[in-house]
């Protein structure tokens, strides 16, 4: 066997190891020390490399553009991960799987051979995992577990049961090594193990000296290369786990999809893990509606889990996708809307003197048609959104013939109430302001001033309902690592909307 130190024993990759990973969205970076032991004194510095699991806003030097950023604190990743390795029984169940090697004493060493066979772990109890931020570098995770090991012992002639009880810290390094076409490479660099006090037991009670340090160098210096795959193992799962988060497509109601994924190498603060992501909006069976991409600054975390940031071009391309609806058309009558009888009579008030054509008593249509995509502007605590329709009031001869006595474009500027519920962004419409603008007329009216009460109520009780039950699905948003958005408050800044948890 190899040499490995006795006191704190390192795993380091060999040039054949296989410890590269390639992840098409982001990686894990695990990265471990030792916990204050009296045998970490005697050990030289620990480099530490790390591979951030993490989402967050790249440095400014690295120039990544995207729609949306996010950061996480140290206290979430460490929960994250504490649910995903040790929660979950993902450790538990890999070290159940090791394979222990019989224990035999160097006869010329002790007046009797000692050979401990049938090795195995009966439990791993007391899991704990702790991680801590390197700048710039990645993220420093130890995992301390308390093992209790059994055997049969083999004095001499005297054969029996042996219990082996102790603490074992184990380091994972982890390095990011590159980030290409979307995906993050990832290597093993280090793996580093201390052992705490060993308990030795037999039924006998007849436990020499020398079978106890038999032991304890056996264990420390065969342990490194059972417990670092143990680790990588993990390591590579909870990897793909939640690397899956952040590499998603999600449905936008029935009109399309948003494909959430990495656009950048993660970045580490003191504070933070932070990541870039983007989201590509695509109509169903058709285009992706393009954003423009710029860079800006995350809130601070303060107390806060995470934080999430959509920059408001990004968010109007989803709108552009949610609130796409069909034209429709509609009888102007007192059923349809409460202001159809009022709207009619004002439109024949501006029927021309004279005219031979203007329809008499026959009964008006109304068709609504949006035109153009919606824009979202956010400011400080105020959250609006632009858009335009069309609004054609025609009459339809019996011949079939139609004759349109108004084409109206509305801009409307609507208020917009913002909130977070089952994982997805909410949005409720409320009129703010209406402008209309005569497009053409077939009988001459040229002067609508009038008309605007009365358009504006059908805005009101047609369009916005209409609008706001398209919207009621919400925004899907991605679920990073699992960091529930229950609770999540809203800050709208300028360009920007943040979303803490």
């Amino acid at each position: 066997m190899q040499g490995v130190p006795t006191a704190g024993m390192r795993r380091r990759r060999g040039k054949g190891d296989s410890g590269a990973v390639s992840c098409s969205a982001i990686p894990v970076l695990l990265h471990c020390s030792c916990h204050c032991l009296p045998c970490c004194r005697t050990m030289k510095p620990l480099k530490l490399f790390g591979m951030v699991v993490f989402c967050g806003l790249l440095s400014p030097t690295q120039g990544v553009l995207s729609g949306l950023s996010c950061a996480i604190s140290p206290r979430a990743m460490q929960q994250v991960l504490s649910d995903a390795i040790i929660q979950t029984g993902l450790l538990e169940k890999h070290l159940q799987g090791m394979a222990l090697p019989n224990i035999m004493s160097d006869r010329g060493l002790l007046s009797s051979s000692t050979i401990i066979t049938g090795l195995h772990l009966e439990r791993s109890w007391l899991p704990t995992l702790s991680i801590a931020l390197l700048p710039g570098i990645g993220m420093q995770l130890v995992v301390t577990v308390h093992l209790d090991l059994s055997g049969n012992c083999l004095m001499g002639i005297l054969s029996e049961v042996i219990a082996i009880s102790l603490d074992v810290t184990i380091t994972s390094n982890i390095k990011s090594t590159s980030f290409e076409l979307g995906t993050v490479h990832v290597t093993v660099d280090d793996c580093f193990c201390i052992l705490g006090a060993v308990k030795i037991k037999l039924i006998s009670g007849l436990l020499s000296l020398s079978v106890h340090d038999m032991v304890f160098s056996h264990l420390t210096a065969t342990l490194p290369g059972l417990l670092c795959p143990v680790m990588d193992a993990v390591s590579e799962i909870v990897n793909v786990q939640l690397l899956s988060t952040l590499n998603v497509v999600m449905p936008v109601g029935l009109k399309g999809m948003v494909h959430y994924h990495l656009v950048g190498p993660p970045f580490t603060s003191g504070s933070s893990l932070m990541m870039d992501l983007d989201g590509t909006v695509q109509q169903m069976g058709g285009s992706i509606i393009p954003h423009d991409s710029y860079a800006s600054t995350l809130p601070p975390l303060l107390d806060g889990l995470l934080v999430i940031i959509l920059r408001q071009s990004f968010l109007s391309s989803l709108l552009a996708l949610l609130l796409h609806i069909q034209p429709y058309t509609f009888p102007c009558s007192s059923e349809a809307f409460s202001g159809a009888n009022q709207l009619r009579d004002s439109i024949t008030d501006l029927y021309p003197t004279g005219c031979t054509s203007c329809p008499a008593a026959s009964p008006l249509s109304i068709r609504v048609e949006c035109v153009g995509n919606p824009i979202l502007l956010l400011e400080p605590n105020k959250a609006t959104v632009e858009l335009s329709v069309l609004l054609q009031v025609f009459v339809k001869r019996p011949d079939g013939s139609v004759i349109i006595l108004l084409l109206l474009k509305a801009d409307l500027s609507l208020n917009v109430r913002l909130s977070i519920s089952r994982g997805s962004l909410m949005l409720a419409f409320s009129l703010s302001r209406v402008s209309l603008f005569l497009e053409s007329s077939d009988i001459g009216i040229s002067e609508i001033s009038n008309l605007k009460p009365h358009l504006t109520k059908l805005l009101v009780e047609i369009y916005l309902p209409r609008l706001n039950a398209v919207a009621a699905d919400g925004i899907p948003l991605p679920d990073v690592f699992g960091i529930t958005l229950m609770g999540a408050e809203l800050q709208i800044l300028l360009g920007l909307l943040a979303i803490s948890v």
